[in-house]
This record gives structure tokens, C-alpha cells and sequence, in this order.
């Protein structure tokens, strides 16, 4: 069940239609580029689209709490004991859409008692929404067609010479070798957008999707994860421990996720990650030592 109205429904998907195109058109111009930190970008295309979508969803949803990438104000809104929070990303991917790649995204999702319920995901340069929740399900429309479900589709088990899993550039470079060795079937590859990346897991383009570097915050996670859980994904720790959203897993300040994250296929999840676990304590010890 839809756990907002139809109509709130079709203005946020229309709503991120007009962003999203709006970054589409923007993406072949002169924009600026910041560094909010170590390897993390912001243009001011970003910021904009930021201010659209909050304003946006203040307005719909007034008693609700609205937490946006741009905003670090707004952040507070998690320990405001809300029972609602729209958690948003104006530009998911900003590092593809700043080198006019296509694999970024435009993303919102409903967090509801620390559970991700809901999400909206749209990519631009593939004019494709991807959307829904638990008792709801995954739908998917392209440009202006009417939406229909998408059905998730569970890939092959792992063999010898077939086991795709996505990783990140920055994850693969601190982790791949040792996964490698103890998955040695294991085919990396990646794209730019985290909730692409579970889209690609939903599509079974992919039999996993792996996240280690603790980066990752809640408006990249509750609506990618949202559609994940209800397409029958897994969505667990290392130690199999489902992913949490609740406070004590959640650094208070940056919003980021303490958990790292496995968005899979069961059997591949079941197969994989106590070797994925065994190569990440492998790398661990060097890592903190070179801190």
C-alpha cells in the first residue's frame, strides 16, 4: 500500500522528472565545482536543485521532517523525533554528473520510525523513474509512459565464471585484492550512482552490490534500500546484521551510515559474505595503521 496519496505521489515523481531534466539540460553548461571535503564535490547545479526539492516537500508535507545532502542544517531534523523524514539527494553520482557521465541520479526516500518505507529515484540521462516501497512494491516508468511493475530479477548463483558484484572505485582500490583472493570468481564492476547500483542488483545485472568506505549518508541509502527490501533484496552488515537506521547506527552528526553495507540476491549474500568478511579483516589492520 502507497503510504502517501496518489496525488502527493504523482507530484513527487513529477516533480523530480522536472529536476532531473532541468540537471539533464544544466550537465553541457559552465557550473560551478566545490570541495566539501576529502573526494567529496558539490556544484552549484547541487545546491539549486536542493533548494527546489526542500522547498518542494516542506510545502507537501508539512509535519513531516525534510534532511537534504546540501542543507547541513537540516540534519538536525533526525534527532527531532520525527515520525516521519524525507531524507533527499539532489544529485546522487555528482562526481559522473560533473564529468558529464549518465549514471546519476536524482533521489528521495521516506524514512518512517527509522524504517526506509518508501523511495523515488530518477535517473536523467535515462529518463527513467524507478519507485515504491514495503507493501507497495517496485514500479518503473520512462518519459512520459504510464508506470508499470518491476519485477526484480534474481541472476544465476555464483560459479566459476559468473559472479558479478558491484563495488566503488574507492572500495575496490583499498579492498579488491584481498576479495579477489578469497572470491576469486568474484567479476567487479561499477557505475556512478549509489541507487543506480542497487537498481542494477533489482535488474540482476549484478548479484550484489558491496559498500565499505563509511561514506555513505541517509539520503543516499533510505530510498535505494526502500526499494531493495521491497523487491526481496538482502540488505545486511558483514556480520549479516540487517542494516540499521536507527540513531545508535547512524554518526549523529554527519548522518553517515557506522554499518557497512551488502544490498544483494539472498543466495549470493549467503554465499558471499563470510568470505567478503574474512578479506575485509585482512585489509582492516593496515588500513588503521596507516591512519
Amino acid at each position: 500500500m502507497n503510504p502517501i496519496s496518489l496525488e502527493l505521489d504523482q507530484q513527487i515523481r513529477q516533480l523530480l522528472r522536472r529536476c532531473g531534466q532541468y540537471a539533464e539540460q544544466m550537465s553541457a553548461s559552465q557550473f560551478e565545482v566545490f570541495e566539501k571535503g576529502p573526494d567529496d564535490y558539490v556544484t552549484s547545479i547541487d545546491s539549486l536543485l536542493d533548494q527546489k526539492l526542500s522547498a518542494a516537500f516542506k510545502l507537501m508535507f508539512p509535519d513531516d521532517g525534510v534532511i537534504t545532502e546540501e542543507n547541513a542544517q537540516s540534519r538536525t531534523k533526525f534527532h527531532d523525533r520525527h515520525n516521519r523524514l524525507w531524507c533527499i539527494d539532489p544529485i546522487d553520482g555528482t562526481e559522473d554528473f560533473i564529468h558529464r557521465k549518465r549514471d546519476y541520479a536524482v533521489m528521495v526516500g521516506l524514512l518512517q520510525d527509522y524504517q526506509p518505507i518508501a523511495g523515488w529515484l530518477y535517473a536523467p540521462a535515462y529518463d527513467q523513474l524507478y519507485y515504491g516501497g514495503s507493501d507497495w512494491g517496485v514500479f518503473q516508468a520512462t518519459a512520459d509512459a504510464v508506470p508499470e511493475p518491476l519485477v526484480g530479477i534474481e541472476p544465476a548463483s555464483p560459479t566459476a565464471g559468473f559472479c558479478p558484484v558491484l563495488i566503488g572505485h574507492r572500495d575496490q582500490s583499498r579492498f579488491g585484492s584481498a576479495i579477489a583472493q578469497l572470491i576469486p570468481e568474484a567479476q567487479f564492476y561499477s557505475l556512478g550512482s549509489f541507487g543506480l547500483k542497487v537498481v542494477d542488483v533489482i535488474l540482476g545485472r549484478a548479484g550484489l552490490y558491496l559498500y565499505l568506505n563509511g561514506r555513505v549518508k541517509l539520503w543516499d541509502t533510505v530510498g535505494p534500500l526502500a526499494l531493495a527490501k521491497a523487491a526481496g533484496l538482502v540488505c545486511c552488515d558483514l556480520e549479516g546484521r540487517s542494516i540499521s537506521f536507527s540513531p545508535l547506527d547512524i554518526d549523529s552528526e554527519t548522518l553517515a551510515h557506522k554499518q557497512p553495507i551488502l544490498v544483494g540476491w539472498a543466495n549470493y549474500v549467503e554465499l558471499l559474505r563470510p568470505r567478503l568478511k574474512a578479506a575485509v579483516e585482512t585489509v582492516m589492520p593496515n588500513l588503521e595503521s596507516s591512519v
